[in-house]
């Protein structure tokens, strides 16, 4: 399996979740690189559990200090960095989704900032240390498609996102780097145990089970295998689009 042999990425919140399913999917493949977090302990797990084919460094996405850091780092000990997954987003910490009555100011720029400013600041603060020809993918969401309570918020910066690949894309075509968006649907990570209480959790899995067409939810290592695919020369005529990785949710329907 070599698929990513010889290449260097980065993958932001890489270790945990989603973004460990990817790391691990790029290291099967032949990858080594980086994988960030805001949390040592985790982030050492990570590495110590990819078998030191990355190496893990801590920062904040909506620091912009850090992101400077997580790219001189990756460059200085690799020499270059080949592949971009911008994966870190989603809940903020300490403040639920919510309906329009009940967002404060703060908490819209809170949620903004993490899930759609960094992605774009991430994005430029690797350029001097992207190889032209690299890959960037943009971690989004199905939930820019689909309205669902308390989520208008996130799901506007997960649509930005999608149109963020697009836009990225025609600005770095003299580069020949291309950008495209990654949007899972319902992914069975820690992040439920965050949002819903322990004796509803089986029942909200149910739920997004009934919903995707499939008949489960996705794990983090099909949106790895969906990573490799878009970092790999394989997709090399794709640019500046979305890959849907929902298990059938957004555009197939069950109702009889």
């Amino acid at each position: 399996m070599s698929k990513l042999k010889n290449k260097v990425a980065v993958i932001t919140g890489g270790n945990s979740g989603i973004g460990f399913g990817i790391a691990e999917a790029f290291r099967n493949e032949g990858a080594v690189g980086t994988i960030t977090g805001r949390n040592k302990a985790t982030l050492d797990r990570s590495v110590n559990a990819l078998g030191n084919a990355f190496i893990g460094i801590e920062g904040d996405v909506t620091n912009i200090d850090d992101l400077e850091n997580v790219f001189r780092k990756t460059a200085d000990q690799f020499g270059k960095i080949d592949i971009l997954v911008v994966n870190a987003g989603g809940i903020v910490d300490g403040v639920p989704m919510a309906d329009i009555d009940n967002v404060t100011e703060e908490n819209y720029d809170r949620y903004m900032n993490l899930n759609l400013k960094s992605a774009y600041f991430t994005v430029q603060k690797s350029l001097p240390h992207l190889n032209d020809g690299a890959s960037i993918i943009l971690i989004g969401s199905s939930a820019a498609h689909r309205a669902a309570p308390g989520m208008a918020i996130y799901a506007a910066a997960k649509a930005a996102i999608i149109s963020l690949a697009k836009g990225l894309s025609l600005d770095l075509l003299p580069r020949k780097i291309r950008v495209n968006a990654l949007s899972p649907g319902s992914i069975d990570t820690p992040v439920f145990e965050k949002i819903v209480p322990q004796q509803q959790l089986e029942q909200v899995k149910q739920l997004w089970i009934d919903i995707t067409p499939v008949g489960r939810q996705g794990l983090p290592s099909d949106i790895g295998n969906a990573a490799v695919f878009l970092a790999s020369d394989d997709s090399a005529f794709i640019v500046g689009t979305e890959i849907l990785s929902d298990g059938g949710m957004t555009n197939i329907s069950l109702m009889k």
